[in-house]
């Protein structure tokens, strides 16, 4: 059952006309800072929807309705993915040595969001210029332009690496796995559209969302109403 919530991007659109730019998106700059964060609807750890049944449900689609991603259920699906489960900071997913080396973000037509796992709470910068090129670094995957929101998931390795040295980017690559396997069940107890995109130029699109040096993007995941 899909639960009725309140939208998130206008949090951000009144704040739009001070990002605006001519200049290209891959040109960002990585200096741009996030507004101050904001608390998140709490995430429903009881839910209606059984494992089995959303095993069962869970499809790789590619078409959505135009309609946005209410903030309630974007904030469940970053819960699924990275979110804290006890007071010692334990996670949903789980992560070799609690290192946690995996950052979650949601892009739209108007906003780059980052999830921070610690208080459940979002950050976002008003941002348009990443969304017209996030298709076409996706090798022109035309379905990615057309949901309303894109979950990125990417990965810090130098978190791993003190610990596990040579094998430290392997067991990250293992985290997103598991991370976006839980994003993906969420979304079908959600009755989300969603499909994990592996094909995409990693570097762009870390360009593209203006992320810093030594973060590596590992996965984009579509997500929203489906159509009908």
């Amino acid at each position: 059952m899909r639960r009725p919530v309140v939208g998130w991007c206008g949090i951000a659109l009144a704040l739009l006309s001070a990002c605006a730019s001519t200049a290209p998106a891959e040109l960002l700059d990585r200096s741009l800072r996030f507004d101050p964060p904001i608390e998140l609807p709490e995430p429903d750890q009881l839910g209606t929807t059984s494992l089995e049944a959303s095993l069962r449900e869970r499809r790789s689609a590619r078409e959505f309705a135009s309609t946005e991603l209410p903030l309630a259920q974007l904030a469940q699906l970053f819960w699924a993915g990275q979110g804290v489960t006890d007071a010692n900071g334990h996670r949903t997913a789980p992560s070799a040595g609690a290192l946690y080396p995996l950052e979650l973000y949601a892009v739209t037509e108007t906003t780059v969001s980052h999830y921070l796992p610690d208080g459940h709470r979002l950050e976002q910068r008003p941002d348009p210029r990443p969304w017209p090129e996030l298709a076409d670094a996706a090798f022109a995957q035309s379905f990615i332009g057309d949901a309303p929101t894109v979950l990125v998931i990417s990965g810090v390795v130098e978190r791993t690496e003190a610990r596990y040295g040579a094998v430290a980017s392997d067991l990250m690559n293992r985290e997103a796995g598991h991370a976006a396997q839980n994003i993906l069940l969420q979304a079908a107890a959600l009755e989300l559209a969603t499909v994990p995109v592996g094909g995409f130029d990693p570097a762009r699109v870390a360009r593209l969302l203006g992320l810093p040096p030594g973060e590596e993007v590992l996965y984009l995941i579509p997500v929203g109403v489906p159509p009908g």
